[in-house]
């Protein structure tokens, strides 16, 4: 992703959509210069009538994740995350 940032230059919009699960997963994917990240699969596994709890569940619950990794991390909004929000190994 590095490669498409670093191209488009802040000039338009960056949306991830493949393999995120989790708030830690929306993080990363802001953290790496996605402008928007799609959580489509969890919410839509949950969308069936009969289910429509559990997508309200995932909503919920993937947002308690993300407010809470943004309040340990010291950001107030989610445009604030960067790169420097992550640890390397």
């Amino acid at each position: 992703m590095d490669e498409i940032v670093s191209v488009t230059k802040g000039e338009t919009v960056i949306l991830v959509d493949r393999g995120f699960w989790r708030g830690s997963d929306a993080f990363k994917g802001l953290a790496f210069g996605a402008t928007l990240v799609g959580l489509g699969r969890p919410i839509l596994y949950g969308l069936p009538p009969t289910k429509m709890r559990v997508s309200k569940n995932v909503v919920q619950q993937t947002t308690q994740e993300m407010k809470r990794l943004m309040s340990m991390a010291g950001f107030t909004s989610p445009e604030k995350i960067g790169r420097d929000s992550l640890i390397e190994y």
